[in-house]
């Protein structure tokens, strides 16, 4: 049997997780978190053949490795929510792949389940910038929290955008969280900070790699009730971010500049949930329906 207070403990939770997925790849992850939350609810699913090692590992956790995750946290100024928390997004939680934990600097609150994620290429056009940060501003203003991936361009715009009308904004790194990138938006990293939370599922000193923006994309569709694509090419991360809010069952809103130019937006049109609008309040009476209807899903 596994003593719940172990669990319970974030710094326990790092140590297990670095012996179990040390790079933290998709697979690894979610397979975490599914123990974590099974071990959580009932001591007895802890049994289960297929988390055999993780359970092993647990077993053996070493109580320096929980000391120095402990000494960590600290160090960076930043928490961990894991799924076995209350404070755990419930909009993510809800996702089959969701993280087994994520460490953030700021607060997440509540109302930040009233979410839209608004992304797009890092090379926009003006118009694309325009429209971003207007989009943001205007949920922003509606109590609406915007989430974003900080790269440059886009998902830059959006945080900004948000924060210019004093409203909530998440940014979900493809890095650990100790790490900015770009560079170059440390400021606004810390903007966001004060303005929402930056957040990441990986180690803390993880640079930046091919696979990890992708797994990140995932975390922010999760996090959202549904995903605004301003501009996007074809091989772009915001083009998979839309494929992710679709396998989510999430809303996804196409700017009709996007469909007019990009032939994958053209062929999305009229799956159920995607819809092409530039209107705001088309986006808001969705977040709306969306969330009246989990209301009546809980009761």
């Amino acid at each position: 049997m596994i003593p719940r207070e172990v669990l319970a403990n974030p710094a326990a939770v790092l140590a297990l997780a670095e012996q179990v997925c040390p790079s933290l790849n998709g697979a690894a992850s979610f397979r975490l978190a599914g123990f974590l939350e099974a071990t959580g609810a009932d001591l007895a699913a802890a049994e289960l053949t297929e988390f055999s090692a993780t359970r092993e590992a647990l077993e053996a956790l070493d109580a320096s490795r929980t000391e120095h995750w402990r000494q960590e946290l600290r160090a960076l100024a930043a928490h961990i929510v894991t799924v076995l928390d209350e404070g755990y997004p419930a909009n993510l939680r809800m996702i089959h792949d969701h993280p087994p934990f994520l460490f953030v600097r700021g607060s997440l609150e509540a109302g930040d389940d009233r979410a839209i994620a608004v992304v797009g290429t890092r090379k926009p056009s003006p118009e694309g910038m325009l429209a971003a940060r207007e989009i943001a501003s205007q949920l922003a203003r509606r109590n609406v929290t915007v989430v974003s991936g900080m790269a440059t361009g886009i998902d830059a715009a959006a945080h900004a955008g948000a924060i210019s009308s004093g409203g909530r904004t998440l940014a979900v790194f493809g890095t650990g969280i100790s790490r900015v990138y770009p560079a170059g938006n440390a400021a606004l990293s810390r903007a966001i900070s004060n303005s929402g939370a930056t957040l990441s599922q990986f180690w803390p000193d993880m640079a930046p790699s091919r696979w990890s923006f992708p797994v990140r994309n995932i975390v922010t569709s999760g996090l959202s009730l549904g995903t605004v694509v301003v501009e996007a090419g074809p091989t772009s991360g915001a083009r998979q971010q839309a494929e992710h809010a679709i396998r989510h069952g999430k809303r996804l809103f196409l700017l009709h500049r996007l469909v007019e130019d990009q032939p994958w937006a053209q062929d999305l049109v009229g799956t159920p949930g995607v819809v092409a609008t530039d209107d705001i309040d088309e986006i808001l009476a969705a977040v709306e329906f969306e969330l009246d209807l989990q209301a009546d899903v809980l009761v």
